[in-house]
């Protein structure tokens, strides 16, 4: 998603700042301490959520102030903590709010806040550094440049439900590589932060699970320890597989996830270790099953959220895990990939890009040649996507024999694979050269897509009549493909307006019927069959305007005056009774309908 930046604030704006703004910063300056501390009380609820006043009062030099006050002995510790959350407040803006407060050196000022008995203020302080170093303009750097900060963190873990929260926060954020990794490891980040998984706050689980996943992140010594770790008796590899458990939230699954992966990765768990064996719907008995669950979570993560499944595919070697689980030998995981990649394949981004990448419709095509039928559903639903005009994948799968796959698939007793089948057959068609259709038709047979239309399964009917659709587009294709196969489908066309079908199914039909007159050729097979020509009248005064709508259709494309032989149709048209009709729908209260009849008259006066 496209975000917009917001201009440097410079002092060429000082023009605009308000009387109040002004007032704000004054007061700071009072000689009276009660007059100053309600005025950064006052301060404190003007900023709340406006982030122009955040910038007026950074520009007018309140934060060197607010530093100053903030680091008086003789400031009162109420007035110190109210400094620090109205610094806290301004770095919630703009970038360039953080640049400012990291020009007027705020780091070290609030660390040197963190020395203060006091654990109100200390809290104040964490916020806002956490504040301040979760912003991507922050240099983690800054954490490590005095070898007395980790240490006295550490120490602080401990006064509060609030600074266990902060200084995790912090921890994770800062933590960008081996020497921070060591650093924090040196100092007893395991231990001190490991009690804080069965912590009664959600935050402070959630950013101690965070830190444990930058913690042991290509780190096979974290990870070896982290192993062996006991939090009220249970191990912590443990603790990380409840958190899996689907009543968790999915943050938390995700991340959990993550710290085991992360472990078997480097060898501290083994396939057969016992530290994993815990009851979700089945033991997690072996490394395959791990990857299933974790293939599992990925899956519902990017179900329905793209800028999930953007973080998922960007993860380093992520698609090149999923990708080879498509072939292990576990069916479960097999399966559990294929969901993977089936919900990340609903991205048209990533469809168009990792999916390419990685050639995932090569290994795909594998699974669909010899599967359980749990699995071809899934794979056969994926490849749906993958045939979306827009997917560079699409040739390829062409090449590689998918028409005879995808026809067989049709014939299945499985009513998901039929659907399956027959929608990726859809896609496959749509705005396809003429070859790809005739492959199509050849290898279904016009037995087979019969079958098809008076299939028992509304999904089965609605595909095939949308593979019908798009075979039938671009006037030589429909010419071409009437020519040998029209009589068998307007004998079709004609069952499915007599027979009880929806008005979906009927919809779709007289769209085809539309397409068929669209040709230069095929048009003669409406106008020469007098029962379809009446059922197209009967549908033009239905009750339904979707009807209407598609049957109009149908008659606009048949007497559209600058194609050959229009006057005849026109003229056959009109003795039916036609042009009466279009009159009444001319005076339609629906406007589409109304237009598409005004529209259709003007033919017959041109």
């Amino acid at each position: 998603m496209a975000c917009l930046l917001e201009t440097p604030i410079r002092m060429s704006v000082l023009s605009e700042v308000t009387a109040s703004s002004r007032h704000y910063v004054d007061r700071l300056f009072d000689p009276d301490p009660q007059k100053v501390l309600q005025g950064v009380i006052d301060m404190k609820n003007a900023v709340i959520g406006n982030n122009k006043q955040k910038a007026n009062l950074i520009v007018l030099g309140a934060v060197p102030r607010l530093l100053y006050l903030l680091q008086q002995e003789t400031s009162s510790t109420e007035l110190k903590t109210e400094c620090a959350v109205v610094l806290g407040s301004l770095a919630m803006g703009t970038e360039n709010n953080v640049k400012s407060l990291l020009d007027c050196h705020i780091i070290p000022a609030l660390l040197q806040g963190l020395l203060s008995p006091d654990l109100k203020f200390i809290e104040a302080c964490l916020r806002c550094l956490r504040t301040v170093f979760t912003s991507p303009v922050t240099p983690e750097e800054l954490l490590y440049t005095d070898a007395t900060v980790i240490p006295h963190l550490m120490a602080l873990l401990s006064r509060s439900r609030y600074t266990q929260e902060y200084i995790c926060q912090i921890f994770s954020h800062c933590c960008k590589g081996p020497d921070h990794q060591t650093i924090l490891f040196n100092h007893g980040a395991v231990q001190n932060i490991a009690h804080l998984l069965t912590s009664p706050s959600y935050k402070v689980r959630m950013q101690a699970l965070k830190c444990f996943s930058v913690l042991a992140f290509e780190n096979p010594q974290v990870s070896m320890t982290l192993v062996n770790v006991l939090v009220d008796g249970e191990l912590l590899p443990q603790i990380f597989v409840k958190m899996l458990q689907r009543d968790k939230p999915i943050e938390m699954q995700l991340t959990s996830a993550k710290c085991l992966t992360y472990m078997c990765r480097a060898g501290a768990i083994r396939t057969d270790d016992s530290c994993i064996v815990l009851k979700l719907d089945h033991d997690l008995k072996h490394a395959h099953e791990l990857r299933q669950a974790a293939f599992k979570l990925y899956a519902s993560l990017g179900a329905n959220d793209e800028d999930i499944r953007k973080k998922i595919i960007e993860t380093e070697n992520m698609m090149d895990r999923i990708v080879t689980g498509l072939s292990e030998s576990s069916v479960k995981v097999r399966l559990a990939a294929v969901r993977c990649l089936h919900s990340l394949s609903r991205s048209v981004q990533q469809l168009r890009t990792s999916f390419q990448d990685h050639a995932v419709w090569k290994p795909l095509m594998k699974v669909l040649q010899n599967a359980p039928d749990e699995i071809l559903v899934v794979a056969s639903s994926m490849l749906c996507n993958l045939l979306l005009e827009f997917s560079p994948s699409k040739e390829p799968i062409l090449e590689s024999g998918a028409v005879e796959l995808l026809c067989g698939l049709t014939q299945s007793e499985n009513p998901a694979l039929r659907v399956n089948g027959i929608w990726a057959l859809m896609n496959m068609a749509f705005q396809a050269e003429q070859k790809i259709k005739a492959d199509i038709l050849r290898s279904l047979s016009t037995e087979q897509l019969f079958r098809l239309l008076s299939d028992s399964d509304l999904n089965v009917l609605m595909k095939t009549l949308g593979l019908l659709r798009n075979l039938l587009s671009t006037r030589p294709h429909i010419d071409k493909i009437m020519s040998t196969h029209g009589k068998q489908i307007m004998q079709a066309v004609t069952l499915i307006l007599e027979g009880e079908h929806s008005i979906e199914v009927k919809e779709q039909t007289l769209c085809i019927l539309a397409n068929i007159a669209d040709g230069t050729t095929a048009k003669e097979l409406i106008m020469t069959n007098d029962d379809i020509l009446q059922k197209i009248k009967y549908y033009m005064g239905h009750s339904h305007v979707k009807l209407q709508l598609a049957a109009m259709f149908c008659i606009s494309n048949l007497i559209w005056n600058e194609e050959e032989g229009s006057q005849e149709r026109q003229d056959k048209l009109r003795d039916m009774g036609i042009v009466d009709i279009l009159h009444k729908l001319s005076q339609s209260p629906d406007s589409n309908l109304c237009d598409k009849a005004k529209t259709a008259l003007q033919q017959y006066l041109a």
